[in-house]
């Protein structure tokens, strides 16, 4: 059963004047540190091969408390949420302080702002709804088209309940909800088998993405690309012009720049881009942001992990490197002020500079026209995973729907393709940016250090000169 109470942990747990009275403890002689609280319930339920492949419910609270003095951070938690939890985490926590002599830095900016409903998205539909929608979702495929062998379908929701007590006295509170839908199909033609699948979500309530008016076009999208793979040929290889669709590919950007515009990479100067503030590190037209400020989107969120609001942050514009995003720690050790990107992934984590929904703003250039420049190369439109290095923007990622072009003609599609590339001199070449942006669906997690968080991208149409494609033709 869900627990439907609000999360007040000062009203039930521990009291607000103790509570407050450790934090200062803790900070006294800081540069920085807050009280951080936190519950969290999630359920997940997957389907696979006709039946309910696994069901489960989760629910976890705990604090962790954190002391910054200069470039150390001194950072205790604990699943038990009580005085006694938090005058020991206390003792820890003071070890990053020494003898002190910090300025207390200032605390976040308030705001009223809400981008997204604190209801629960758990409770409004029963279990029994969700496994039928499950089993419709299979049933559906497989009256589509016959040649679908297996679906796979997985349901997720949850709800995060966050309270940050500042050492002034300031509380910040957030309700997070988030919900999120994924469907994949594999298909068989003579002996081939291929697969497909989509998905999406956002914060927002669940009622949303199991009506079928949502399902339906999101399972017809699946079939849609495992039935593309059946007719794929093996990938070129070569250095070639690629282009890239809009909304989901944003991926790239995320990886292969977004982490390298990261503060504590910057600062450590161990970022491609570190000293290049104001300089041109991208071809004219390319206007890159980190938007935590939309509403409803996976990435989004009305105040970081920190209490800082969220903030619509300029990270490229027309070409130039004009920002970074910043935590309250590294904001203060540049010399600049916090953009709101201090995110840590629950309680046991101390918060760092990270993404929330990065993107590029759209250009001038027709799609069409985009796809049509190209003389030899391939139109990739869905990504699968990556890898990148950090220190040099050098990324890695495999295509999971991709075309051939040539001579300005979409072709037969082709598997097995990889992109590979540096960031750096990615962003220089390219050369068309289209007029449709998109944001993806809502499927984004980004990785960190160990820690995991919720991100969104998008991108519009663009044309990248002379990438090197990885394929398998022989």
């Amino acid at each position: 059963m869900t627990d439907l109470t609000s999360f007040r942990p000062f009203d039930t747990m521990i009291d607000e004047e103790s509570a407050l009275a450790s934090l200062r403890e803790a900070v006294a002689g800081a540069d920085d540190g807050e009280l951080f609280l936190e519950r969290v319930r999630s359920e997940n339920l997957s389907w696979d091969d006709g039946r309910v492949k696994n069901a489960s419910y989760n629910a976890s609270e705990g604090f962790g408390l954190r002391a910054v003095r200069g470039e150390t951070a001194g950072y205790a938690h604990s699943t038990e949420i009580s005085e006694h939890a938090l005058k020991r985490a206390v003792e820890t926590a003071r070890l990053a302080v020494g003898e002190g002599g910090g300025t207390l830095a200032d605390a976040p900016v308030g705001t009223n702002r809400k981008l997204y409903t604190d209801e629960n998205p758990m409770a409004e539909a029963e279990f029994s709804i969700k496994v039928e929608t499950l089993a419709e979702i299979d049933a559906f495929l497989r009256d589509l088209d016959k040649r679908v062998v297996q679906v796979s379908a997985a349901m997720a929701a949850s709800l995060q309940e966050v309270t940050i007590l500042r050492p002034e006295g300031h509380i910040v509170s957030d309700t997070r909800p988030m919900t999120r839908l994924n469907i994949s199909v594999i298909v068989e033609e003579n002996g081939r088998r291929e697969q497909g699948g989509t998905g999406g979500g956002g914060r927002q309530m669940l009622s949303g993405l199991i009506d079928p008016e949502h399902w339906q076009p999101v399972a017809r999208e699946a079939l849609r690309i495992a039935l593309v793979n059946l007719e794929a040929v093996p990938a070129p290889a070569g250095v070639m012009d690629v282009a890239l669709g809009p909304g989901w590919p944003g991926i790239l950007l995320h990886e292969a720049i977004g982490h390298g515009l990261e503060g504590d990479f910057n600062r450590k100067k161990s970022s491609a881009f570190s000293g290049l503030m104001g300089q041109r590190i991208a071809a004219k037209g390319v206007t890159v942001l980190d938007d935590g400020t939309i509403p409803d989107r996976r990435g989004s969120i009305s105040v970081d992990d920190e209490g800082t609001p969220s903030g619509k942050n300029v990270l490229i514009e027309d070409g130039i490197l004009v920002g970074y995003m910043q935590d309250r720690q590294n904001a203060r050790l540049m010399g600049v002020k916090p953009t709101g990107n201090g995110r840590r992934q629950s309680y046991a984590h101390a918060p760092m500079p990270r993404m929330t929904n990065t993107y590029m703003l759209s250009g001038d250039a027709k799609p069409g026209d985009i796809v049509a420049d190209v003389k030899d190369g391939i139109y990739a439109v869905g990504f699968g995973g990556g890898q990148v290095d950090i220190t040099n923007g050098k990324f890695v990622f495999s295509c999971t729907e991709a075309y051939r072009v040539e001579n300005g003609k979409v072709g037969a599609p082709v598997k097995g393709a990889t992109l590979i590339g540096d960031g750096a001199t990615a962003l220089k070449q390219i050369r068309a940016v289209g007029n449709d942006m998109a944001l993806d669906p809502g499927v984004g997690t980004c990785g960190k250090s160990g820690q995991w968080v919720p991100v969104g991208v998008g991108q519009p149409t663009l044309l990248i000169g002379g990438l090197t494609v990885g394929g398998s033709a022989a």
